[in-house]
Parts: C-alpha cells; sequence; structure tokens
C-alpha cells in the first residue's frame, strides 16, 4: 500500500459523512417545513438518528484506519480487514443515498422512503457493531493479549484437577495405550501391512458385563430357586385381580353412572325401592300389580318396546309421548330408574286377575 493512498484514506472516508449530512440536513428541512404546513417530527427523528449514527460509523472507522497502520507491520492482511470496513461503511453510504418514494402510509412518511431511512439505520447498527469487533480484534493483537489468554488456557490443562480426570479417564473408561509405547502391545498379526494391536477391553465395558452376570445370578435365585418374585403368568394374574378390584371401587363411587347401554338388574332392596316408585308414578295407566290399564300389561310377554332390562330402561327414561308414555329422566335419577327398570321386569309372570289383553310382540328371555 503506497503512502499516499494511506494518507488519502482519512480524507475519502470523510468524505462519505460529509455528503451523507448534508443530503440528510436538506431533507430534513423538507420535513420540517412541509407543503401542509405541519412539521413530521418521525421524519425528522429518523433523520437525525442517520446522521448521528454516521459520525459514530466515521469516528470508529478513523480508530480502525490509526489501528491498522499500526497492525499493517505486524500483520500485511489486517489491510483486507481494513478495506472491507470502509467497503461496507461505503455500502452504507450508498444505501442512505437512495431516493425514496411511494404512498403515505408511515406516519406521513412514504412507505418507500420509511422503510429505506429504517434500513440505513439498521445497517449502520451492524457496521458499528463490525467496526467495533474489528477494533477489538486489532487491539488485543497489537497489545498480546490473545496471546496471553491462550497461555492461560494452556495452563490450566495442567492444572491439579485436569490431571486428575485424565488419570482416571485412562484408568476406569478408556485405558488407551500411549502412541509411543504401541509396540509393547503389537501382536505378530500381519494382514496386508496392518498390524494388531493387543488392547484392552474398555473398563467401562468390562465392568458394565460384570454387572450382567451378577443381576443374572440375583435373577436365577430370585425366580427360579425360591420363588419369591413372580412369573409373568403370576403378574398378569396380580394385575387382573388388581384391576377388578379398582373396578369395583369406581362402580361403588359411580353408581349414578347408569344408562340404556350398561344397566343390569338390581338386587333385592333396589327392586323394593322399584316398586315404590312405581307405586307412585306408574299405577294410574299400568294397575296396582301391572296388569294395565290405560297402559299396557306389564305381567304377559307381550311388549310394545322390548322386554330386555336396556328397552325397559330406555322406555322409562325416554318415553314415547306420541304414545302417551312421558319420560321419566328429568324426575328420577339413574338409579332410580334401574330399579324402576328392575320392578317392572320382576312382574312377569304374576298373572294379577283383570289382566289387560297382550299387546306388541311376544319377547322371552
Amino acid at each position: 500500500m503506497s503512502r499516499t493512498f494511506k494518507n488519502s484514506l482519512p480524507k475519502k472516508a470523510a468524505v462519505f459523512p460529509a455528503l451523507l449530512t448534508i443530503a440528510f440536513a436538506a431533507r430534513a428541512q423538507e420535513a420540517a417545513a412541509p407543503s401542509g404546513g405541519q412539521t413530521n417530527w418521525l421524519e425528522i427523528l429518523l433523520i437525525i438518528s442517520s446522521i448521528v449514527l454516521l459520525f459514530v460509523i466515521w469516528g470508529m472507522a478513523q480508530v480502525i484506519l490509526i489501528l491498522g497502520r499500526k497492525l499493517l507491520a505486524k500483520r500485511k492482511g489486517t489491510a483486507l480487514m481494513v478495506l472491507f470496513g470502509l467497503f461496507t461503511l461505503t455500502t452504507n453510504g450508498q444505501a442512505a443515498a437512495t431516493p425514496a418514494t411511494g404512498p403515505s402510509n408511515y406516519g406521513g412518511i412514504p412507505a418507500l422512503e420509511f422503510w429505506a431511512l429504517a434500513c440505513v439505520i439498521g445497517i449502520e447498527f451492524l457496521v458499528i457493531l463490525f467496526l467495533a469487533f474489528m477494533g477489538r480484534r486489532m487491539y488485543r493483537e497489537l497489545t498480546g493479549v490473545a496471546d496471553t489468554e491462550q497461555a492461560m488456557a494452556e495452563a490450566k490443562d495442567k492444572t491439579s484437577v485436569a490431571q486428575w480426570w485424565k488419570k482416571w479417564d485412562e484408568r476406569f473408561f478408556t485405558r488407551a495405550v500411549p502412541v509411543e509405547k504401541e509396540a509393547d502391545v503389537l501382536l505378530d498379526h500381519d494382514y496386508d501391512g496392518i498390524r494388531e494391536l493387543d488392547n484392552a477391553l474398555p473398563p467401562w465395558w468390562k465392568y458394565g458385563f460384570y454387572i450382567t452376570i451378577a443381576l443374572a445370578v440375583v435373577y436365577v435365585f430370585n425366580f427360579h430357586v425360591f420363588g419369591t418374585g413372580k412369573n409373568p403368568i403370576q403378574e398378569y394374574e396380580s394385575e387382573m385381580a388388581e384391576g377388578k378390584r379398582v373396578e369395583e371401587a369406581y362402580k361403588a363411587k359411580t353408581r349414578d353412572l347408569v344408562d340404556e347401554n350398561n344397566v343390569t338388574l338390581a338386587d333385592a332392596s333396589g327392586i323394593a325401592e322399584g316398586g315404590n316408585l312405581y307405586k307412585q308414578s306408574c299405577v294410574a295407566c299400568h294397575g296396582q300389580a301391572g296388569e294395565g290399564g290405560i297402559g299396557p300389561n306389564l305381567t304377559d310377554e307381550y311388549w310394545l318396546h322390548g322386554a330386555s332390562m336396556n328397552q325397559i330402561y330406555k322406555t322409562i327414561k325416554l318415553g314415547y309421548p306420541e304414545k302417551g308414555m312421558q319420560g321419566w329422566e328429568t324426575m328420577y335419577s339413574p338409579v332410580q330408574m334401574k330399579n324402576l327398570s328392575s320392578y317392572v321386569k320382576s312382574l312377569k309372570g304374576t298373572n294379577p286377575p283383570n289382566g289387560k289383553a297382550p299387546q306388541g310382540e311376544r319377547f322371552s328371555d
């Protein structure tokens, strides 16, 4: 790099901030006095921010140039970094000078102009970060800080902790033979010039194998000698019994979870309760003993809507309003309807006097 070119770099670097400052200042004056008579403070703020950041970049570029001249004698390649920094600054100046036109939709600023200013400010921030990184790197090289940190890192590897870990790694994990001592474990086997080493197995692998042997002995005594462990069949039976217990406990807590799909015949006390419900709500249509009246006979084998528990429960729950049978799900709980269905089911074959003639189809259990 010639002396004339090096001396002209600061001047050339100062040309861009000066020109861009003039351009931005002119634009700021236009924004301060628009044709509408109102000052666009957002545009002024963006322009002023761009100018301030531009001067920061110019100042940092001067520092980079000074450090570059000092570092040039030590490392010629640094000149490339300086030139790259100046190229970035030039690119930033070109982006800042981009004309902006477009519709106004960002605080009174044309969209293209707004995004151009935003991009300029963003690029300026990136250039500042780049110049800061370059300056830090040059300063570290000039002062020898990088060499000092590398020496400290190498010294750290020689601490007692590192040595302790190295011994444990060689003894319990890898147990590798150093390259300079491989001749001691070299075997006579030779395969096309490939020699075989008698390296020991990794300790972690051997210890793991020993542990599996110990576990196998425990397994044999536990399941086949003393019989204290459960075989798969016994485990299955135990889990099924536990599942049955959990199911019974669940049913005990959720007695009201009954519908026409899972209803079953109630016990004697449930049937008795169903008889009381029958006397309260069903006698008027089906008679005292189920012999029938307005409604059909409930004691014979003929049914209009089915004779199974599921069908009787559904009939009581939903009813058949078009035939005069109302639904009772809003008045009785699921368990009460189950008990009532069970009582109706128990009336079959009682043959009370004055029974109504059969209706519907014949059903048999």
